[in-house]
């Protein structure tokens, strides 16, 4: 007969064996190819730092990783693919802002991305920016206001989808100002910025990786940033909270594993990713490009993910934005 005592040792010995089974595992990993999906189209910042950081971490880990965009649905395709894969870190998901705002607006999906998703580490934070077409005749934001009210309704502006950030931004636009447009989505910010240059769209809110090298050809034209503070990137652009007070909307970059990947996988992998991120080449790029680097913990970014939704449920209520 096994005594309780026994029992109770031989329950903390699996445990042991289980933990370090689990610690030899990442001390190892990766052992073959990762595949980082986008759920956007190529040409978005989430595409374009997920290429960067790939090159980097092949070089500092000894195997592939593989960007597999998959776009639609507002990102909702590519996530739960992440969502339905094995949870051993060899699938992960870059995601942004959208991720958030789905909690709240996205009732009818078949997981749960609070619970069927672990927080990685954030990799950057970056402004969006209101920006238009040069046949818009329009060079600050107040003058696009006025012109928008005087074509009420006849103004179109694309998205990377419904539900992005980006139409969150546009939505809050529309209740601050007082104004009405035609809201095209698209299946990223990289189509939806190709629309905007050929004319197809009056306007956007585009997150800089998007409009920096066409606001720099003067292909589009900046009105202003969604972030607090001023842009260096664009001297001399006003902030949207300096006309609408509170009105504030950044775009952040952060991967997520499937929840139940072990976490020695998930510390090893944000270890590396923001040792990555003080690296001169990336470091240089992302601030050049506007953006912030960040390399949080995976419990900070737990925290903030959680703090992001809740936040983005605020303004949706408040703001009684729909999607549609």
């Amino acid at each position: 007969m096994i005594s309780v005592s026994q029992a109770g040792m031989g329950g903390s010995v699996i445990v042991l064996l289980l933990l370090l089974a689990s610690t030899a595992s990442a001390q190892s990993y990766p052992t073959r190819s990762v595949r980082i999906v986008v759920p956007f189209a190529p040409g978005g910042g989430l595409d374009t730092q997920a290429r960067l950081l790939s090159k980097k971490l092949q070089e500092s880990m000894g195997q592939v990783f593989v960007i597999d965009n998959r776009p639609g649905a507002t990102g909702m395709i590519g996530t739960e693919i992440v969502v339905r894969s094995r949870a051993d870190g060899y699938t992960l998901l870059f995601g942004g802002p959208g991720l958030a705002i789905a909690v709240t607006v996205n009732k009818n999906l078949a997981f749960d991305l609070q619970r069927d998703l672990a927080p990685v580490v954030q990799v950057s934070s970056a402004a969006q920016l209101l920006v238009v077409h040069p046949s818009v005749p329009a060079k600050t934001v107040q003058e696009f206001v006025a012109l928008a009210k005087r074509q009420a309704g006849k103004m179109n502006a694309s998205s990377a989808g419904t539900g992005s950030n980006n139409h969150l931004s546009l939505e809050m636009l529309k209740q601050r100002a007082g104004i009405n447009m035609t809201h095209i989505p698209y299946k990223g910010s990289g189509p939806a910025v190709i629309a905007l240059m050929s004319g197809d769209v009056d306007f956007a809110f585009a997150g800089v990786f998007s409009t920096l090298p066409h606001i720099r050809s003067r292909r589009i034209r900046v009105l202003a940033v969604t972030t607090p503070k001023p842009l260096p990137a664009v001297p001399g652009v006003p902030t949207l909270t300096s006309l609408y007070p509170g009105f504030e909307s950044t775009n952040w970059y952060t991967i997520f594993a499937p929840a139940g990947t072990p976490a020695a996988i998930i510390a090893k992998i944000s270890s590396e990713i923001a040792a990555a991120l003080k690296s001169p080449e990336i470091r240089e790029f992302l601030l050049k490009e506007g953006a912030d680097p960040v390399g949080s913990t995976p419990a900070e970014t737990a925290s903030f993910f959680k703090r992001e939704v809740e936040r983005y449920a605020t303004v949706i209520q408040a703001a009684n934005i729909k999607v549609e």
